[in-house]
């Protein structure tokens, strides 16, 4: 199969699968899972694109394994930090919002949009995956492994010493601004944006892969400006003043060295 009908194809997979996830939240009146399922959409996506491809490459091979760390770390740390908490915040107060239509707005205002989105940052990892050329690696692909595996260490470490902070009862209504959130206040959110550029990086080498720049760009401008950074540090700010303080001193995304804290 040829590359667009092949992603063509991979839309289709990931809107039955929001579908079906929608269909659960349904019965559990619950849509938070739906978080897990990103993840997993994408390795859907790789492994459909790798094996529909009419050549696989050692390229798209990697791809699609790189794609299957990330995207099960994140499932099973999201499916982990929700369990048995019931509905995310966001998600109940836009239940609240739209009462008795929320479920049938669910589908579209959650599932279905996640799904369009999944599918186009997904892009650059698809047309990797199903390109033949070049069958070898070149440089391209080892700088980004290198951007691919920074990226992934630091969503990785952020979100467990994150998860390990709001475990201890004594932090409480404190800002974490230990390990690596003393550095970023998003360093999960770095982290994921690398992993992304690295895709990408690994996709310049194939014959017009420069053009799949709109994914990681995509994902950049999500993390940052949509669902990532603007809308968690609306809502940290609400319920802990602190948390400007902790904005004056440290940098926002890009780890680097914090301020000195006032008096």
């Amino acid at each position: 199969m040829e590359t667009i009908p092949i992603m063509i194809l991979n839309l289709g997979l990931v809107t039955a699968m929001m579908v079906i996830g929608w269909l659960v939240s349904l019965k559990t009146h619950n849509v938070t899972h739906v978080d897990s399922l990103w993840g997993l959409g994408f390795v859907l996506v790789a492994w459909a694109a790798y094996l529909l491809g009419v050549e696989p490459t050692p390229r798209g091979f990697l791809l699609a394994v790189l794609t299957t760390l990330w995207g099960i770390r994140l499932s099973l740390h999201l499916s982990w930090r929700n369990w048995g908490k019931g509905e995310d915040s966001r998600y109940a107060a836009w239940r609240q919002h739209h009462g008795e239509n929320f479920p049938k707005r669910s589908l579209y205002s959650v599932f279905l949009v996640q799904a369009l989105f999944l599918w186009a940052i997904a892009g650059s990892l698809q047309y990797g995956i199903v390109a033949g050329k070049p069958y070898g690696f070149t440089g391209w692909d080892l700088f980004g492994i290198i951007v691919w595996s920074t990226g992934f260490v630091f969503e990785s470490v952020g979100d467990f010493q994150l998860a390990r902070f709001k475990a201890d009862p004594a932090n409480k209504g404190r800002v974490m601004d230990q390990g690596l959130w003393a550095y970023s206040r998003h360093p999960n959110y770095f982290g994921e944006i690398l992993v992304w550029w690295g895709v990408y990086l690994m996709v310049v080498s194939t014959p017009g892969g420069i053009w799949t720049i709109i994914s990681p760009l995509l994902i950049t401008t999500v993390l940052l400006k949509m669902t990532g950074v603007t809308l968690t540090e609306k809502s940290i700010v609400e319920k802990r003043p602190h948390y400007r303080e902790y904005i004056e001193r440290t940098s926002m995304l890009i780890p680097w060295f914090p301020k000195k804290k006032r008096g």
